[in-house]
């Protein structure tokens, strides 16, 4: 007697019913799309890498990365020194590892500074509308309308900048206009969903609304702009340490080592390409990964899985 065939999933039945395809959990579509494609693999692992190395930079640095050696300045790459010295002498593969931590510390510092205080600015906003929406969207519009190295160097200025967490409040302040905006658009999607209107039936107040019904489900896409956000707070702090008024020496930061070397360009420059590669690098590996991010959540982009 011949065997009945096996009914797969997803096929007809012997009652003419179709069976239900497999369930694929969120994790699994998530890490479909975002390991699956070659550009935003390459970038998670360009950050992993970074992140590990600002981690362990003290395990891993041959040299202390502030300490003058002038009888071995200017060195080209060799077996004591993988990538040289600098004018002082300094191991400049020292300095790259520690200048990690110095650009990761900024990047996620004022950047998840600024999507706080942009975030409460741009629910109020969408929840409570009227005047409270028009403050605070011309606001944002006025710090919008202005360059934002120009208003990053003016609040660095005006501060005396140099410190480390004065570099963190002029780039996080400068990016608290686009978190708001970003925030208050997501808010006023979210708002219109019948699951608000019967949180106010039940008696939820405003600000139990906005933090626990309007907040969970308008912060996907903010996720997008943090990551791709660090990103650009590292060029901004790069930027601003170029200039002079960023993070000031002997602190290890890659933009103060491109600005060190630009007076050897014509006889050591890699001074400022190796610091300069490593700036484009993390901008490169984060820009991936919040495309990644993107693309996976949202399922417009990511197609049928």
């Amino acid at each position: 007697m011949a065997e009945k065939p096996k009914v797969s999933i997803g096929s007809v039945d012997a009652m003419g019913a179709t069976a239900a395809p497999p369930r694929t959990s969120e994790w699994r579509r998530f890490a479909r799309i975002f390991f699956g494609r070659k550009l935003y693999l390459i970038g998670f692992i360009i950050v992993a890498i970074i992140v590990l190395t600002a981690i362990f930079a003290q395990v891993i640095a041959p040299y202390d990365p502030i300490e003058n050696d002038l009888d071995h300045r200017l060195q080209p790459p060799s077996a004591d020194h993988w990538l040289g010295t600098d004018q002082l002498g300094r191991d400049m593969l020292s300095r790259i590892i520690y200048g990690a931590q110095i650009s990761l510390l900024i990047g996620f510092s004022a950047v998840f500074a600024s999507a706080i205080i942009g975030a409460l600015m741009g629910l109020a906003a969408a929840h409570y509308g009227g005047w409270v929406f028009t403050v605070i969207m011309r606001l944002t519009d006025v710090l919008m309308s202005l360059p934002s190295i120009i208003l990053m160097m003016l609040i660095a200025g005006m501060l005396k900048g140099g410190g480390i967490w004065i570099v963190v409040f002029a780039l996080g302040f400068g990016s608290i206009p686009g978190m708001a905006r970003m925030m208050c658009g997501q808010a006023l999607s979210v708002k219109q969903n019948d699951y608000i209107m019967a949180a106010r039936a039940v008696g939820m107040s405003n600000w139990r609304i906005m933090l626990t019904q309007i907040f969970p489900n308008a912060f996907p896409p903010l996720i997008v702009g943090l990551t791709m956000g660090i990103g650009g707070v590292v060029m901004g702090e790069a930027g601003l340490s170029f200039l002079g008024i960023g993070v000031q020496a002997p602190t290890p930061s890659w933009g103060n080592m491109v600005m060190d070397g630009q007076r050897f360009l014509m006889t050591n420059p890699l001074l400022s390409l190796i610091p300069g590669v490593a700036i484009m690098l993390l901008v490169f590996g984060f820009n991936m990964v919040g495309d990644g991010i993107r693309d996976a959540i949202d399922p417009r982009l990511r197609g049928v899985l």
